[in-house]
């Protein structure tokens, strides 16, 4: 064994005795409410495929259709020759859906934030996130050189503090103060909270920032047209920018920024991610279009209708069951054990009777902080629900 490989194979072992190690495992079915993982016949209750579209039949056959058509490949990015009509109609589609001027999509939601955070923000300017912010919008305040300062999760005061003193900071006689970015999530990923994008949009108008808003967790959920938080909120036509994934409720792949004309014109010039990269397979943009179509259609509204039923069942029964939850409204909801071995040995449990709930654990989450995170489908039926329960109250609470 060389040097390097020794090397690996140390920190792996560190990685290790922290509990920390992580491995992929082979799924072998299509995403539902029922996977497969090594032979195993498993329910799955950890799949962000919130509304049960990530195999919808009229998904795959927009994607069939776009493979037929298209090719499986794209051959370029968008800018040299892949920019492939299934990626404008999937624009369209976007920015139709989130009553925006433009949407530009990107290959994951990561690309997406990196590529933007990064093309909005240089050394000059001040970047704000919250704490729990995704791990994407971190690594990207971090690559566009700017400040970055952070606030504790959803604190207003600590916020507003942040923003007065960036307002406070001159950088030369032709730029009279830096430009200020917030951003979080609508709803966090690994707590199941929501923003008050309300009391946000108040404080960044008061002190002239931008904000940036990722909706990954939170479209085809809510509002009255399921666009998101900001939707419901009220508040969508007053924030800069909106960003979010289309490997969730959607049902298919990818990330995606909706905003004013400019702005998408701007990242299409300006955003790395977007332009050096190949462009996405058309077969995941047709059928992300697909996936938005039936968010907004009657069926949408039934299967959305279905998520917050069964998310109100579990969450009633966990709470008789006192069990201590997180104060949130979404299909997010962890179950924080503490520790990393007490986690992943609840995890095990509940696989060995046949549910898959897999351990977060540090860097996802802060140390002390394991959990289970189960999330909700639309496609749960009511049995496997009582399933969930009666395990969950006979490993999880004993953990």
């Amino acid at each position: 064994m060389n040097e390097f490989t020794s090397e690996l194979s140390k920190r792996l072992d560190d990685i290790r005795r922290q509990d920390l190690y992580r491995e992929l495992r082979r799924v072998g079915s299509a995403q539902s409410s029922h996977i497969q993982i090594d032979g195993q016949p498993l329910l799955n209750f950890s799949s962000n495929d919130y509304l049960g579209l990530a195999n919808h039949p009229l998904l795959k056959e927009a994607a069939i259709k776009a493979v037929e058509r298209f090719g499986s490949g794209t051959g370029a990015s968008r800018l040299i020759c892949g920019s492939l009509a299934p990626h404008h109609e999937l624009e369209r589609a976007l920015a139709s859906f989130k009553n925006t001027e433009a949407a530009l999509s990107f290959s994951s939601g990561y690309a997406a934030a990196v590529g933007t955070i990064c093309a909005l923000s240089g050394k000059d300017d001040i970047i704000v996130i919250d704490k729990l912010v995704h791990a994407c919008v971190v690594d990207a305040a971090r690559l566009s050189g700017a400040k970055l300062r952070v606030y504790a999760h959803n604190d207003l005061n600590e916020l507003e503090d942040i923003l007065r003193w960036a307002n406070t900071r001159a950088i030369s006689p032709e730029q009279s103060r830096p430009r200020t970015l917030v951003v979080t999530e609508s709803v966090f990923s690994m707590d199941g909270d929501v923003a008050p994008l309300g009391e946000l949009v108040q404080l960044k108008e008061k002190y002239g920032a931008w904000l940036m808003v990722d909706e990954a967790h939170a479209t085809g959920l809510f509002g009255k047209y399921r666009r998101g938080v900001a939707e419901e909120s009220n508040v969508a036509g007053q924030i800069e920018i909106q960003m979010g994934t289309l490997g969730k409720a959607v049902g298919a792949a990818g990330g995606y920024v909706c905003g004013p004309k400019v702005l998408i014109d701007f990242l299409i010039n300006r955003a790395r991610t977007f332009i050096f990269s190949t462009a996405p397979v058309t077969a995941a943009a047709a059928a992300a279009q697909a996936g938005i179509e039936i968010i907004q259609s009657t069926e949408g509204h039934s299967r959305c209708d279905k998520l917050w039923s069964n998310i109100g069942k579990v969450k009633d029964d966990l709470g008789k069951a006192g069990w201590p939850l997180v104060a949130g409204r979404s299909a997010i909801i962890p179950l924080i054990l503490g520790d990393e071995a007490r986690a992943m040995g609840a995890a095990k449990a509940m696989r060995e009777q046949g549910i898959f709930i897999p351990a977060v654990r540090f860097p996802t989450v802060a140390r002390g902080e394991a959990r289970l995170r189960l999330t909700l489908s639309a496609a749960h039926t009511e049995v496997e629900l009582n399933t969930l329960l009666r395990t969950l109250t006979g490993i999880i609470c004993n953990a």
